[in-house]
Formats: C-alpha cells, sequence, structure tokens
C-alpha cells in the first residue's frame, strides 16, 4: 500500500523583516498571493495526498478563502508564536494519522517551489527517516565572538538549508515530545529538531534550488516579482504594496 503524504504550508509568521502592512505570505507577486503559489504546488503534486495550511493568528479567514479553489487543502489552522508552535500545532492536526506517514514542512515564503523539488525530498524519504533541502554555500561563513572571527568552516562543507523538509510522522512527533519537555528550545527549523533531540537519526540532504527563494526582506519581494513575472498587492485592498527602504 502506498504511503500517505501530507504537505504542511506554514505561513505563521507576520513578516516584519519584510516590512509589509500585512502578513507577507498574502502579498501577491505575479498577481496571486505569496501563500497561494506555495500551496498550488503541492497541490498540484501527483505523489501529495493532502495539504494542511497553518495560519498566522488573525488572518485564518482570509487563508481559509485563499485555499478553497485548491481541491488537496484539508484544514487551515491557526499557528503558534515561532515556527516550533506552529510545527507543534500541525502535528496536533495530524494526530489521527499513522508514523509512516510521508509528511513535508514547508515554508510559505518560499513561493517557488517545483514539483522537482518536492519530488526528490519525497523520493529521498524512501530510505531516509529525515530529509531536508540544501543549497552550496558561495560566501565565506565565520562565527564570530565579541566582534572577532573564532572559526571558519571550510566552505566545501556548507550549505544553506531551505524547505521543504520531510520527515516519517512517527520520527518528528518523537523529537518534538523530547524538544517540548525542554525549557531551553530554541529552534529555526525542524530539521534542526531532529538533529538536536534525536542525534541517532540522519539526515539526508538533498539538492535545492536558487529559485526556491525565501521571502524574508524588502528587496526579496522584487526579486519574488522579477521571477514570478509582475507589482506586490495588498490581498485587502488591491492596492500596490511597495517595498518599504530596507534601513538595515
Amino acid at each position: 500500500m502506498e504511503r500517505r503524504t501530507v504537505a504542511v504550508v506554514l505561513a505563521g509568521g507576520v513578516g516584519r523583516r519584510a516590512g509589509s502592512p500585512v502578513p507577507k505570505q498574502l502579498v501577491e507577486v505575479g498577481g496571486r498571493p505569496i501563500l497561494a503559489h506555495a500551496i498550488a504546488a503541492f497541490d498540484e503534486h501527483p505523489d501529495v495526498g493532502e495539504v494542511l495550511v497553518v495560519m498566522a493568528p488573525g488572518h485564518l479567514r482570509t487563508a481559509a478563502a485563499l485555499a478553497t479553489p485548491f481541491r488537496k487543502v484539508t484544514g487551515v489552522i491557526e499557528g503558534g508564536e515561532t515556527r516550533t508552535g506552529s510545527t507543534a500545532a500541525a502535528l496536533g492536526a495530524l494526530a489521527g494519522h499513522g508514523s509512516d506517514t510521508r509528511v513535508l514542512f514547508h515554508d510559505a515564503a518560499r513561493p517557488f517551489v517545483d514539483a522537482g523539488l518536492i519530488g526528490r525530498v519525497l523520493d529521498a524519504l524512501d530510505g531516509h527517516p529525515a530529509v531536508a533541502v540544501g543549497v552550496p554555500c558561495s560566501d565565506t561563513v565565520v562565527a564570530v565572538e565579541d566582534g572577532l572571527v573564532a572559526s571558519m568552516p571550510p566552505r566545501a562543507s556548507l550549505v544553506r538549508f531551505q524547505t521543504p523538509q520531510g520527515f516519517h510522522l512517527g520520527v518528528l512527533r518523537s523529537a518534538y515530545d523530547v524538544a517540548l519537555a525542554d525549557p531551553d528550545l530554541v529552534a529555526t527549523d525542524d530539521c534542526g529538531i531532529v538533529h538536536r533531540y534525536l542525534p541517532d537519526v540522519p539526515i539526508k540532504v538533498v539538492e535545492g534550488s536558487e529559485r526556491n527563494l525565501k521571502v524574508t526582506h524588502p528587496l526579496d519581494f522584487v526579486l519574488a516579482e522579477h521571477l514570478a513575472g509582475g507589482t506586490p498587492t495588498d490581498p485587502l485592498t488591491g492596492s500596490p504594496v511597495d517595498p518599504p527602504e530596507d534601513n538595515t
């Protein structure tokens, strides 16, 4: 029997770094909300059976309306205050799914994930309990302490993580059971949770894509619009949203 596959689109952030007046995942690029781009990629993939959307509090109605045309969306739920909290909310919603379910967690702020990348993660999940997506690091990366260079890892060994990240559902559940009991829990992604709390579980890394851009800063809206093919638009008013000046 073919294993069940669920894609979780995490849209729980509000995009403060992007400087948008609305959550960045609701801003339109190429005439379509960023969130809709992300949902569509999984809804259209033949090996994904269902899609769960985790949305920022206060925006569930808008997200539900955006998700209505997609036949594989089985729920739109409220996320937590952190990325970890949003994943925990998704795990709660998937309580009825078996431990061997393949589950993909994807940042809604990455609107250009494609079928090939999704397929690479799913293929890797056939032989590995956890899968990350990475692209080679083109910059030199250094560790800094007190304003001084502390170490300089070889660039050839470094990759930048993207999403989707894939898991056998039982593995991620086990990792979160341990993680949520840790009062010092700090994490930025789900592979990090597995690596820290289930160190014996191997995490396979597959090739990502430079097109799999994460819209985080004002300039990213410009790049996303270029990739999508047109001015970001406020989904509530239809008015153009000019990316604010980046004063950082």
